[in-house]
């Protein structure tokens, strides 16, 4: 079965934009897993615009479900979830002034770089998942790297579905047949929404996690909060 992770990140937009602590992010996370999701998804940058790194130490206290922490392994992310130890860290290569993550790793360029800092995390027990566009060449290079998992960039399958073209699950359904075959657990996230979650996890054979945020916190405001959630969750299990 595909676990629905949610990304709280748009909650800390939100409270963010007052000032306050309103909504409180560790509230609504408790909320978000008591409503059925499996997993509790955090990407602080550098900024911390959004999410704060004070955010994942509070988090570490109440999450129950998987805790996944997305980031650049910079110095101070690494020291964090060092100390924190998540379930999962999601590597991803943010630019410092990235609006949002737009690109995924060169596993070949920064292989040795990507090593390095997953050994790290291993000795601590920390399942390590690579973010990474559908691309052989580089799905190959993540294998080596010692990572657990890929987490498939999916922003160009979401822009080409919205357009008509279900085509555009090829390459992803390629890549994790690939993925699968090396061994590499498949995450998937970007841009994923109602609107396309049921055709994708159809096409992406053990599809492990979806972590999305902007979509589902978006559609909340709409459908609340719950009901989406269970909505998501409904259409992975339809994949069958």
């Amino acid at each position: 079965m595909t676990k629905l992770s949610v990304n709280v990140n748009k909650i800390a937009t939100l409270r963010n934009a007052r000032g306050g602590d309103f909504p409180n992010v560790v509230k609504t996370s408790a909320d978000i897993e008591r409503f059925g999701a499996e997993g509790i998804t955090i990407h602080p940058r550098p900024d911390e615009r959004h999410i704060r790194y004070q955010d994942a130490y509070d988090l570490k206290k109440t999450v129950t479900t998987e805790f996944n922490i997305e980031g650049n392994p910079i110095q101070k992310f690494m020291d964090m979830v060092l100390a924190i130890c998540p379930t999962q860290v999601t590597l991803v290569p943010d630019g410092i002034n990235a609006v949002t993550s737009n690109a995924g790793w060169d596993t070949i360029k920064h292989q040795d770089f990507l090593k390095e800092v997953i050994a790290e995390f291993k000795l601590k027990g920390i399942r390590t998942s690579v973010f990474i566009d559908p691309d052989f060449k580089l799905i190959e290079a993540a294998a080596t790297t010692g990572a657990d998992r890929i987490e498939l960039y999916t922003e160009a399958f979401a822009t080409q579905y919205a357009l008509g073209n279900k085509l555009a699950i090829k390459p992803y359904t390629e890549s994790a047949v690939l993925a699968n075959k090396l061994g590499l657990g498949i995450n998937a996230g970007h841009d994923l929404s109602l609107d396309n979650i049921e055709f994708f996890a159809e096409n992406i054979p053990n599809l492990l996690e979806v972590s999305i945020g902007h979509a589902l916190i978006a559609e909340s405001l709409y459908l609340g909060l719950e009901n989406v959630i269970n909505m998501y969750k409904y259409k992975l299990k339809a994949k069958g």
